[in-house]
């Protein structure tokens, strides 16, 4: 039986929402709700309110205070703008710029939160049709803007949208602004509060000056331009998975002097309804079957994906048994830091005292080992790319120099004029990563050996435990709590010795038994537990998604090439271990 307690609480909000000032379909929609027997749905879409999480909003898309729709965008947005006007009131003329991808409702609610920003006195740089996240932070930067807000849901289903926020630096909002937001959102108390009639005069639409800008720029990331001109004819098969990558990212690969682009012509069809596939995520292999296919009809040297909204990268190449195989998102980090120093080493451009590079605290451990070995600085920060945008701002205006980061969840940054992950930048870049490959007479998957056997060999696995929601949300609480006050003495039978926990940022040496601070900037809801053998086990629960999510980490050495797949077989059976010593 559903509790009679949350069922009135619920009923009351959503009656809230049958007052003047919400349209007609979004109150019949509500009325429907509240007359049907079964309250699931009302409850879903009224139990809570959208929270800002590691990416801003995400949610569903429908009536309620938990869904996505021009009310719950509008009220984002209006709060947004009070904070701003709190924060940049001294400034003769606050900007902002507004994007979006290609889901349904998106331009709906980008429109919606051009007007508002236009209405509240603020300039507004509106994106003329769908655009990749990461140009969105460019604009801001170029533009000089206050802010910016990118009405997006990555690469979740075709039923989510979302809401992107960005600071002046161009890197989404973190504490104390992202509290402070939400605090301004939740003191406007009547959706009349919300201002929806926006000032055109206010509103200037932009486009194609911001994308040529864009492309030339990344163009500048280049470290190798006489090996692409070598390999101009590398064979790259491309798919955007029906999103905002389509045109723009051929245009930026085409810029590196590569020709021979190879398309999924099914894929490049632009739609909110992701036809071709269940889920647009290109950490799944069912999203990248057609791409794999078209890579083995072609025989490619490589083959690259961007996810709708175009920040993240997937990438596909020939294993030892010459199967074309999707890389995981830890080895696209390791593929990009090992080539960028490594690279920049051999044009003797490498400052040791100066450069720097970033991953998150789930991302494999191999990446410390190569900063290490070469002797440049590594920092670690939490999941999300709002964190490094916060490295980079930190060290932003010193003599460091940012080379890349990125995070496990298939994104990176491989340059400092942009804040968030990258597949326009990217996708070219790992084009010439594979070029400079070729050159030395290696394939991307010799390349990949070879820095296994030169730094350590690691494997990694993510497992994420959906319970969609507030009974699942219930039941991640409830994981999350078993695991801290009953942590594993060993995994996989080596003894744990290190456990970190960052939502008191103390982390417990078991050997020594000694409990010391971690030195983080902000308090995280994650754990990690640490082995004997190097083992590392993180869990989390997802900031945009309903799940929890589990990060595993095995190591080894790796002494010859020929034994590569064994080493491979090793270490699945030892993370299948840990998969069922942990219970998931």
């Amino acid at each position: 039986m559903q509790d009679q307690q949350l069922i009135q609480q619920v009923t009351a909000k959503a009656q809230s929402w049958l007052r003047a000032g919400y349209d007609e379909a979004t109150q019949a929609a509500v009325r429907a709700m509240l007359e049907a027997d079964d309250k699931t749905e009302l409850i879903e879409a009224f139990y809570k309110d959208l929270e800002f999480g590691t990416g801003g909003l995400r949610g569903i898309m429908g009536a309620g205070s938990n869904r996505m729709n021009i009310y719950t965008v509008g009220a984002a947005t209006q709060g947004l703008a009070n904070y701003m006007k709190q924060a940049f009131g001294h400034l003769d003329q606050i900007k902002v710029v507004v994007g979006h991808d290609v889901r349904n409702n998106s331009r709906l609610f980008a429109e919606t939160v051009a007007n508002i920003f236009s209405a509240n006195g603020f300039k507004v740089y509106l994106f003329e049709g769908p655009r990749p996240t990461p140009e969105v932070s460019y604009a801001i930067r170029l533009l000089g803007c206050q802010s910016g807000v990118n009405i997006t849901a990555s690469h979740n289903p075709k039923e989510y949208n979302g809401y992107k926020a960005y600071w002046d630096d161009g890197a989404q909002v973190v504490s104390p602004h992202d509290v402070n937001i939400i605090d301004h959102v939740n003191r406007i108390g009547d959706v009349s509060e919300i201002k929806f009639e926006g000032n055109p005069n206010l509103i200037e639409i932009i486009g194609e000056d911001i994308d040529s800008q864009y492309i030339e720029q990344i163009h500048t990331l280049s470290l190798s331009p006489e090996v692409d001109k070598r390999h101009h004819d590398l064979k790259i098969v491309y798919t955007p998975i029906h999103g905002v990558g389509r045109d723009i990212v051929p245009r930026s690969i085409n810029r590196w002097g590569f020709d021979n682009i190879i398309h999924v012509p099914e894929q490049d069809v632009m739609s909110g309804d992701f036809p071709t596939v269940d889920s647009p995520n290109p950490e799944n292999r069912s999203a990248m079957e057609m791409a794999i296919a078209k890579a083995e009809e072609v025989q490619a040297d490589i083959a690259l994906a961007s996810d709708p909204d175009a920040d993240r990268i997937s990438v596909v190449f020939k294993n030892n048994k010459g199967e074309y195989d999707l890389v995981n998102g830890n080895q696209i980090q390791l593929i990009f830091h090992y080539y960028l120093i490594t690279r920049n080493a051999e044009l003797g451009r490498l400052d040791r005292d100066n450069d720097y590079i970033v991953k998150t605290i789930v991302t494999s451990e191999t990446i410390a080992r190569i900063a290490k070995a070469q002797g440049i600085k590594m920092y670690d920060c939490y999941t999300g790319f709002k964190w490094i945008a916060s490295v980079m701002r930190e060290l932003e205006g010193t003599s460091a120099r940012y080379l890349g980061g990125g995070e496990e969840s298939y994104g990176f940054l491989p340059e400092d004029f942009v804040r968030d992950k990258d597949s326009v930048s990217s996708i070219p870049l790992m084009c010439e990563i594979a070029a400079w490959a070729k050159d030395r007479g290696q394939t991307m998957n010799d390349m990949l050996i070879e820095l296994y056997m030169t730094y350590g060999y690691s494997k990694e696995r993510g497992i994420s435990v959906v319970r969609p929601g507030k009974s699942g949300a219930d039941e991640i609480v409830a994981m999350m709590k078993c695991f801290r006050e009953n942590p594993p003495k060993e995994i996989a039978g080596s003894p744990v010795v290190l456990v970190k926990d960052f939502l008191t940022l103390e982390q417990n040496d078991l050997a020594a038994g000694q409990v010391t601070k971690i030195d983080m900037p902000a308090t995280s809801n994650v754990l990690q537990y640490y082995t004997a053998d190097g083992s590392k086990v993180s869990i989390r629960p997802s900031g945009t998604e309903p799940k929890i999510k589990f990060y595993i980490e095995v190591h080894d050495k790796l002494d010859a090439p020929e034994n590569y797949d064994a080493k491979n077989l090793w270490a699945d059976a030892k993370i299948d271990r840990i998969v069922a010593d942990l219970g998931i």
